[in-house]
């Protein structure tokens, strides 16, 4: 079976940036709750993916050749 590939438009840090946004803004739209909190801590691990990432790419974790 062969994967299906796609080409993504944006960089992996900017999806992740707007995922966390959109789902801040739900969260704020919900009432105090399971479904309220599941929403934040979904948008805190969007944000930590995406300071793990510029971690990643800072210059002092580059390898040098």
């Amino acid at each position: 079976m062969e994967r299906r590939r796609f080409k993504q438009d944006t960089p992996l840090d900017q999806r992740l940036e707007d995922h966390a946004k959109r789902l801040r803004n739900e969260a704020r739209g919900t009432p105090p709750g399971i479904r309220r909190d599941d929403l934040i801590r979904r948008a805190k691990q969007a944000e930590t993916a995406m300071r793990m990432g510029e971690w990643l790419k800072s210059p002092g974790l580059q390898s040098t050749k």
